[in-house]
């Protein structure tokens, strides 16, 4: 079916029959077609990746532009959104997998006012850099298509509110057209005084015309979410949804890590002995607390061999080396005891006992939100389970040979009182890697932030391969050599 109509500047439009001919969308619509549970989960977890990525911008206080550049950078790798004029791309597929994505993600995060509150803020900011983004026609097309309740302002209007019109914007030029909105639909433009305020109406000059969109978008979903929190008790029967819907929700609290089932793929395995020196050189905070506490106890509670022992595996510690690496850290046990109470468990992690499952290491949001420790467990992420005090001495203990130093504490504390744990690793990663030319804002790569472990380690150690092998580190972690 071949659908034409006619844009403001006279231009024909052509849609080929598209869906969604649209790339800009206040989702007012939710998506009608069948879906498979599978299409349900990673359309709305490909969107959380991008969400994750702009709150932690904001955790880090990145200017808008450096935010702009991630958040584009992020859609790119995940939910790809061509502009109209990508005629050959599959535009309707990939429309169709944004919108799917962000109503799931309404039904993860309508479930508490602080949920919600931060879901507008992150989907706002989403929309924005899109809009932004979008080129003239795009834009005027998405306007046309949208009630914004704005009414264009007369000449003869305009000229019997000259001088306050002038006072307002007094870099408008006089050829500038205005739109008549409700004051309180441009909050923001009342509060920097950009508008001229009459009879409950705010004069806005055609130049901040984005500000009424954005806060028209933001508006419209608060007032959905909220309609989406009352119905969602009636999907409690469902007991396919509620499981995925409940980790989706974890997402902001530890961005969303990567399963990092395989090795590294660096062609060499990683012997038991190496395991302390890479430990010194590349590994997170929560691994090198696991590490120092194997060292100098000899011995690790059920869930930290557990979130240990699964990160050696996926590091490239093959079983016969991990049970080397094991036995020799458990000095103080008999081969009888060890063979009796512990080997079967270290098979068990490799898929060699019990149902034989090729366990993956634990992600940052797993070891934040599951098996919490306890007093006497040395398991769990240092970021959110030690005390103020003891994870300043530990950080220093820690990373002060590589470059951290008291100066840097404040602000990584501060992340942490913001419960923005993955950022406060991120910014130590930053630091203890500056002499690898990594810089404030970089993260782990492309700007990106720590969602696992094994991420963490990857990037530390590709560093160091591209510093000795005359190679450079590229956003995924892979060398390229010179």
């Amino acid at each position: 079916m071949l659908k034409s109509s006619r844009k403001p500047d006279g231009e024909v439009r052509v849609h080929f029959g598209l869906k969604y001919p649209r790339r800009l969308s206040l989702y007012d619509r939710p998506p009608t077609e069948d879906i498979t549970l599978e299409e349900f989960e990673s359309c709305a977890i490909d969107r959380l990746h991008v969400l994750c990525e702009i709150e932690s911008c904001y955790a880090r206080n990145r200017p808008f532009e450096e935010l702009k550049d991630i958040t584009k950078s992020q859609c790119d790798k995940h939910v790809p959104l061509d502009h109209n004029t990508a005629t050959t791309k599959d535009r309707d597929s990939q429309r169709r997998k944004d919108v799917t994505g962000h109503f799931v993600l309404r039904l993860a995060f309508c479930r508490s006012e602080e949920l919600r509150r931060r879901f507008v803020k992150a989907e706002t900011t989403l929309f924005r850099v899109r809009y932004l983004e979008s080129s003239h026609s795009e834009r005027a097309d998405f306007h046309q298509s949208v009630d914004f309740d704005w009414t264009p302002v007369e000449e003869s209007e305009k000229e019997m509110y000259k001088s306050q019109l002038k006072a307002a914007g007094p870099d408008a030029d006089e050829k500038e057209q205005y739109f008549k909105v409700k004051w309180t639909n441009v909050p923001d433009l009342v509060a920097k005084r950009k508008v001229f305020l009459k009879d409950g109406w705010a004069y806005v000059p055609s130049k901040e015309q984005p500000s009424i969109v954005f806060q028209e978008f933001q508006t419209r979903l608060e007032q959905a979410l909220e309609m989406t929190a009352k119905a969602l008790p009636r999907m409690d029967e469902d007991t396919r949804l509620e499981p995925i819907l409940a980790n989706l929700s974890q997402g902001f609290i530890a961005g969303l890590g990567s399963e990092w089932s395989t090795n590294e793929n660096t062609g060499e395995d990683i012997r038991a002995e190496m395991v302390d020196e890479l430990a010194q050189k590349h590994f997170p905070m929560c691994m090198r607390n696991l590490h120092e506490n194997l060292t100098r106890n000899h011995h690790l509670k059920h869930f930290g061999r557990l979130q240990y022992g699964l990160f050696l595996k996926v590091l490239g510690v093959s079983i016969d080396e991990a049970l080397i690496f094991w036995r020799k850290s458990f000095s103080g046990h008999t081969d009888d005891q060890f063979n009796k109470h512990y080997k079967y468990n270290i098979r068990h992690q490799y898929g060699l006992e019990g149902r034989r499952a090729n366990y993956t290491a634990k992600s940052c949001q797993q070891i934040l939100m599951n098996d919490q420790p306890g007093a006497s467990d040395s398991h769990g992420c240092p970021y959110r389970h030690f005390s103020p005090d003891n994870l300043r001495t530990a950080l220093l203990t820690t990373y002060s040979s590589q470059g951290l130093t008291e100066a840097d504490l404040p602000e990584i504390m501060n992340t942490v009182r913001a419960e923005a744990y993955h950022v406060a690793c991120t910014r130590v990663y930053e630091i203890t890697h500056a002499r690898d030319n990594v810089r404030k804002g970089d993260g782990i790569g492309s700007g990106e932030t720590v969602t696992h472990p094994n991420q963490y380690a990857a990037a530390s150690r590709a560093l160091e391969r591209a510093s000795t092998g005359g190679g450079k580190v590229e956003s995924d972690g892979d060398i390229v050599m010179n």
